[in-house]
């Protein structure tokens, strides 16, 4: 056998690898490295960012706000709707009593016709026709709106200082200063009030603010126990505890998060509360205690009117019905307000 030199053993590998690398089949695409994942840049997450904000606001847009959705809420009770457009037409109506007077029937409030008295509806340019002292019962229905309505608002404001005031300070101090003024607010409601009102106003004889004011300080009793009892549940609340960790004030968290959450419930019982501070000083004023003569108001019109009834029924009706459709579209204007403030008391 001879002998195999060192090159030929070469040139056989050689030929080996080539014949091994024809007989290998072509791959259709050439393989490729896969791409190493890129890192987010800061720009990448900036922009992420910005688009939370972005979808952020919109959805806070989007949300209303208590006081818009308790429109909303309002606007589509049609019950209180029609409630709320009677009682600005009779606003409308009060606040309007000097151009009545100047321009449509031309009669002062006080103005008297003793040979005109007892007038018929529609009857000598007497519009509601004329009372028992010969005055105008348009005149006087207009201006006795204005000082009834006058003197309900002002007793709501005045009830709603006081008895909003003593609630905050019980429901937010707690401790003895919560148990002096809840025992007080207890005599004060153990005590009648419309026997307490007239003993007041007999002895005092106040005019139309005198009278508010005496009405708003003998009824503030139940409205500091609502209060109260708010303030109690809102000082409770995580957002009230975190302002106090964070070294907030006493008056600071009171202004800033108890007193912007009791408006809703100032609205709802300020609009509750105005029927009966209004019947409470048309009562008065037809016993004769409230609001007195030649001064007109829907009270002191239906007590003089009581005497001519056989006679004369409409110095009875007018004034009877001014103060029946005021009452209810007050309280019917309440009852859509509480509604719409708090929904679910309608489920």
């Amino acid at each position: 056998m001879a002998r195999t030199t060192t090159g030929e053993r070469d040139l056989n590998v050689d030929r080996d690898v080539q014949r091994a690398r024809d007989d290998t089949p072509a791959l259709a695409t050439p393989l490729r490295p896969s791409p190493i994942p890129a890192t987010p840049t800061l720009s990448a997450y900036a922009d992420a960012e910005t688009l939370d904000g972005v979808l952020d606001r919109a959805a806070l847009r989007r949300t209303p706000g208590l006081y818009t959705r308790a429109w909303r809420i309002f606007r589509a009770n049609k019950v209180s709707m029609t409630a709320l457009v009677i009682l600005i037409a009779i606003v409308i109506f009060v606040l309007s009593a000097g151009l009545i007077s100047t321009y449509v029937t031309g009669f002062t409030a006080a103005e008297n016709h003793l040979s005109d008295k007892l007038k018929p509806v529609m009857t000598d340019g007497y519009i509601l026709g004329s009372d028992g002292n010969g005055r105008d019962v348009l005149t006087r229905l207009a201006y006795g709106g204005r000082v009834s309505l006058m003197i309900a608002a002002l007793a709501a404001l005045a009830l709603f200082f006081i008895g909003g005031l003593v609630g905050l300070i019980s429901g937010y101090a707690g401790g003895k200063t919560d148990t002096i003024l809840m025992r007080i607010v207890d005599v004060l409601l153990s005590i009648p009030t419309l026997p307490l009102l007239i003993l007041v106003a007999s002895l005092f004889a106040p005019g139309p603010v005198g009278l508010a004011f005496w009405i708003a300080v003998i009824s503030w009793a139940g409205i500091a126990r609502l209060f109260r009892g708010e303030t109690l549940s809102l000082r409770g609340r995580d957002y009230v505890d975190a302002a106090r960790a964070l070294g907030a004030s006493n008056a600071r968290i009171v202004m800033k998060h108890i007193v912007p959450n009791l408006v809703p419930l100032l609205v709802i019982y300020t609009s509750l509360s105005l029927p009966g501070l209004m019947l409470a000083e048309t009562g008065l004023s037809f016993l004769g205690v409230g609001v007195q003569v030649p001064t007109p108001s829907w009270g002191n019109m239906l007590g003089d009117g009581q005497q001519f009834f056989r006679t004369n029924f409409s110095l009875v009706l007018i004034p009877g019905l001014m103060i029946y459709i005021t009452s209810l579209s007050m309280y019917l204007v309440g009852n859509g307000l509480r509604d719409a403030f708090d929904p679910k008391l309608t489920q």
